[in-house]
């Protein structure tokens, strides 16, 4: 497929001319026909495949020139670098269309933001917290909104952005399109789709370029997390072969959990990164193990997403991901520029369905290992691996949003006291001789030196 199959206007034909494109991107050819069509749009496909103009070529093709103030395009996204490189994209898009961008995010002067704002635009580009901000001061008016794109909303929801979506929803018009762009599929993004999106039509581009020949996939059945404690450790006693290695977790708190287990094992070779790590921390741990003074890295799949080392030997994928888009971009990150990589998979019996569509997704059988005798098999459980005993239903027992809040808990006996009006107060006043006024004070005093 060509650009000239999507039946763009001329000025497009000629922005795309100038910058010296001739074929569309896999999701650009598949997302644009939906993306035009006014319907909500799920979009899954790997980082740098093209995704902003997979959403703002048919956005621009049907966005009229209009001199109204107030935004009629939204476009979300987590990071002020993000917003300026999303401009910078539409910006290359609108060359010969009369129309106005404007980026907006955090970190820099609010006031000469809402002066911009004021001057009328046509599309916004903004981290959350910005552009609630702008909204509140109701310099900046949604109420024109008609397209709503979330883009790298994987990323966004990680990043702990939940509740200032929400509340970006609240405040946006119920009448408009909603296109979702991620490169990862999580529970998260998954619960948004469903809470907010209306029978939207999903995209889904399989990882392309990933250099499955070049690595070597195994996998291991493992009971339970200390189980995978103690098999990760008998293979990174390895450290010829495992010299830079990439543990993927399923979440942070596993993250920092491992990480601990690691140092113990293992001093002073591992760090860890996720969201809830400061930025200095996170750049310091990726560039400790990307000159080697580290060769554990413990990530998340989104903070990992855009990493870019040389010479990881092995992926180890310590949980399996529920997604196998994440398994895809995971191993991705070894065996890069033609050169072999490893891969390995611990499953759980509860993770044996997502490594299943892991397998589909491939079309191929991950090849499987015993652990090793010497490996100790853990029966210590951890908190998520505990079975919750549910209690059945007690209609003597009281639920818990029957039950009393602290206001109006039953007093000790000991401090239930009966009111006696007057006559007790008069009686604590006379037992404690508790002076009423100032002259009731100095009286008492002067009776006390007689």
């Amino acid at each position: 497929m060509t650009f000239q199959d999507l039946k763009l206007n001329t000025p497009l034909y000629n922005a795309i001319e100038d910058l010296g494109f001739e074929n569309p991107t896999p999701i650009q050819s598949e997302s644009f026909s939906i993306v035009a069509s006014g319907k909500d749009v799920v979009g899954i496909a790997q980082t740098g495949t093209g995704k902003t103009f997979a959403y703002m070529l048919p956005i621009l093709r049907n966005l009229s020139y209009s001199k109204q103030d107030n935004p009629r395009v939204l476009v979300l996204v987590p990071t002020r670098e993000l917003v300026v490189q999303v401009v910078d994209e539409i910006e290359k898009l609108s060359k010969y269309i009369n129309n106005r961008v404007l980026g907006v995010y955090g970190g820099t002067n609010i006031n000469t933001q809402k002066q911009a704002v004021a001057q009328g635009q046509d599309i916004i580009v903004a981290t959350p917290g910005r552009l609630y901000d702008l909204a509140v001061s109701r310099v900046l008016q949604l109420k024109s909104i008609q397209k709503l794109v979330i883009d790298e909303v994987d990323v966004m929801l990680d990043l702990g952005f939940r509740h200032q979506l929400l509340n970006i929803f609240d405040i946006l018009p119920e009448r408009r399109q909603n296109i979702m762009f991620s490169a990862t599929m999580t529970k998260d993004v998954d619960d948004l789709i469903t809470d907010f999106f209306i029978n939207p039509k999903k995209v889904q581009i399989a990882i392309s370029g990933t250099p499955l020949d070049n690595i070597e996939q195994t996998r291991y059945n493992v009971p339970n997390f200390y189980t995978k404690v103690n098999l990760l450790e008998s293979i990174l006693k390895n450290k010829e072969d495992f010299s830079k290695v990439l543990i993927f977790v399923a979440y942070k708190r596993m993250a920092d959990r491992l990480f601990d287990k690691l140092e113990d094992l293992f001093p002073s070779q591992s760090c860890v990164i996720h969201s809830n790590k400061t930025q200095n921390y996170r750049l310091r741990s990726i560039e400790q193990f990307r000159a080697g003074e580290h060769r554990l890295l413990v990530a998340t799949d989104v903070m990992a997403r855009g990493l870019d080392i040389e010479g990881i030997t092995h992926v180890i994928n310590f949980d399996t991901p529920d997604y196998p888009e994440n398994y895809m971009h995971r191993i991705g990150r070894t065996g890069r520029a033609e050169k072999e990589g490893q891969s390995l998979l611990f499953s759980t019996e509860k993770e044996q369905g997502a490594r299943r569509r892991i397998e589909e997704l491939m079309d191929m059988s991950i090849k499987t290992l015993d652990i090793p005798e010497f490996v100790e098999i853990s029966k210590e459980l951890i908190e998520e691996e505990r079975n919750v005993i549910k209690e059945r239903y007690n209609p003597i027992k009281r639920r818990d949003e029957d039950a009393p809040g602290p206001a109006f808990h039953e007093k000790k006996e000991k401090n239930q006291k009966e009111n006696l009006g007057g006559s007790y107060r008069r009686e604590i006043a006379k037992k404690y001789k508790k002076p009423k006024t100032r002259g009731d004070k100095n009286y008492n005093r002067r009776n006390k030196k007689k």
